[in-house]
């Protein structure tokens, strides 16, 4: 019996997730659809990414641990709530390099493949590191546990993303 409430505890967690990002959050005043310039480059920003080249990690550590968010708008601003799990909300932007890189990750063939629907992913541990990538493709989940590999692509994003924001790769 305990065993099911904490399954369907780290269950809920996974679907309180999407569902906060889901419910309308818009980072950087409301936004939601920016406009890409004229001489943008096909693709920068395209049109085959969530919210027009917008990305959301959302991180839960263990069960009861704060929500942590990171937005990433197309234009590479980005928006970090709780993301050290201290309450403060953190903003800055990637250098032009890192969001031609996430935006060129973010329309990889291979991530569709990676999403939580096609591997028929469940979360598994329990108090672990929970993230949990947002995309036009849909949820790539993954788990800071011992032996679970994280989809490559969607590794990629979150290491791209936690080596140049507060956002965490592993729980602390």
């Amino acid at each position: 019996m305990i065993a099911l409430s904490q399954s369907r505890l780290a269950s809920l967690s996974v679907t309180a997730l999407l569902a906060v990002v889901l419910s309308g959050c818009a980072p950087f005043g409301g936004q939601t659809e920016p406009e890409q310039p004229a001489d943008a480059p096909p693709g920068a920003g395209g049109a085959a990414t969530t919210g027009n080249g917008r990305v959301s990690l959302l991180q839960n550590l263990g069960t009861d641990g704060p929500l942590r968010t990171l937005n990433v708008a197309p234009d590479g601003r980005w928006e970090c709530i709780d993301c050290a799990g201290d309450g403060v909300t953190s903003t800055g932007a990637l250098t032009d390099e890192q969001r031609e890189r996430l935006q060129s990750l973010l329309v990889e063939p291979a991530l569709v493949k990676e999403t939580d629907e096609i591997r028929g992913y469940r979360v598994t541990c329990i108090g672990s590191l929970t993230s949990s990538l947002l995309t036009s493709t849909g949820l790539i989940t993954s788990q800071d546990c011992p032996g679970e590999e994280r989809p490559p692509v969607a590794e990629e994003i979150m290491l791209l993303l936690t080596q140049n924001t507060p956002a965490e790769l592993v729980g602390g």
